[in-house]
């Protein structure tokens, strides 16, 4: 049923709340498990009033970012793969909805598994939620578990 499941994360604990549901998953289904984080670049104003500069800046901490992005992944690889899952890892850049549904059709997964973060209110408008994002979006099934406060 499920050959190929995108596991969206974000470096935090509650986002890994959906792997013990993956590990389950990909094990009665034999299915790979693609682990995805999405980096996005950030406007940085340091004050320099050179273009160059600043622009300097903000590449050196996407490079960052994304290097911690994949000590991150890799990790979490490392634990699925004790559990005799088929892992693979990418790293995106962007925005984290366009991120997941963009890897969803590259990869052709059957399923996205992912941990919400319950944000309500206030914090859902200025946050936004990626969880809603993807349901609005995506056209495969979902899988979603709240995660509560860790």
């Amino acid at each position: 049923m499920y050959g190929t499941i995108l596991v969206p994360l974000d470096g935090s604990e509650r986002a890994e709340v959906i792997l013990s549901h993956v590990i389950e998953l990909a094990k009665k289904f034999s299915a790979k498990v693609i682990l995805l984080e999405s980096v996005e670049q950030k406007l940085i104003y340091t004050g320099d009033l050179e273009i160059s500069a600043t622009a300097a800046k903000a590449d050196a901490e996407l490079a960052k970012q994304t290097q911690n992005a994949e000590s991150y992944v890799k990790g979490v690889k490392e634990k699925l793969e004790k559990q005799n899952i088929q892992v693979t890892t990418r790293i995106m850049q962007g925005p984290p909805v366009e991120a997941i549904i963009a890897m969803a059709k590259q990869e052709n997964a059957d399923l996205i598994a992912m941990a919400s973060h319950g944000r309500s209110g206030l914090g859902r408008v200025f946050y936004g939620s990626v969880a809603a994002g993807i349901l609005q979006r995506v056209d495969r099934p979902l899988l979603i578990i709240r995660s509560s406060d860790l």
